[in-house]
């Protein structure tokens, strides 16, 4: 098989390309060639969208400053010219509530991502690492638990403690 012919690297056309460097964006206001039976549609269009991709190149290498790096050739894009279309407008700023009222009148921020995740957590200098104050893993509270957590139990299978002496919620044993 023939290697293709290479193609010219310049590209003229009868009106200029306008470009959009920004973007990376060329317009082509020339219609399409004429059609030749010899060549069919994919390949005109294929022709000139090499075309429009060879003359964006040609005005990127030409007009920007390029940088020489280790990572390779660098070239900064100037901001984009062209407005962009949308399919509907754009929303209107929504009324503020009012609890982001009352926030804003008194300085509340809310709190960041790092104030969240810390939540509930405080640092153990003995070991070095943060350990969660409450919860699943969790350090507990001091007092909470008693000393002697051990709870003697009578006879009769009761519980002695203050809260079983008399008092409508006492439960009763029934002896068969």
């Amino acid at each position: 098989m023939a290697p293709a012919p290479k193609l010219e690297v310049q590209v003229t056309k009868p009106t200029p390309y306008t470009f959009d460097l920004g973007l990376l964006l060329a317009n082509d206001p020339n219609p399409l060639p004429p059609t030749d039976p010899s060549v069919t549609l994919e390949e005109r269009l294929a022709q000139n969208a090499r075309d429009g991709a060879q003359s964006l190149i040609n005005q990127l290498l030409t007009t920007l400053p390029l940088q020489s790096t280790q990572a390779g050739v660098l070239l900064d894009l100037p901001a984009p010219t062209t407005a962009l279309p949308r399919e509907k407008p754009l929303p209107a700023a929504k009324e503020p509530t009012k609890w982001e009222k009352f926030a804003a009148k008194k300085g509340i921020k809310p709190k960041t991502r790092e104030q969240r995740r810390m939540k509930g957590k405080q640092f153990n200098e003995n070991t070095g690492e943060w350990e969660k104050t409450w919860g699943y893993k969790g350090k507990p509270k001091e007092g909470v638990v008693p000393d002697d957590w051990v709870v003697e139990v009578d006879e009769n299978g009761e519980a002695k403690s203050a809260k079983s002496k008399g008092g409508a919620n006492k439960k009763r044993r029934i002896k068969a």
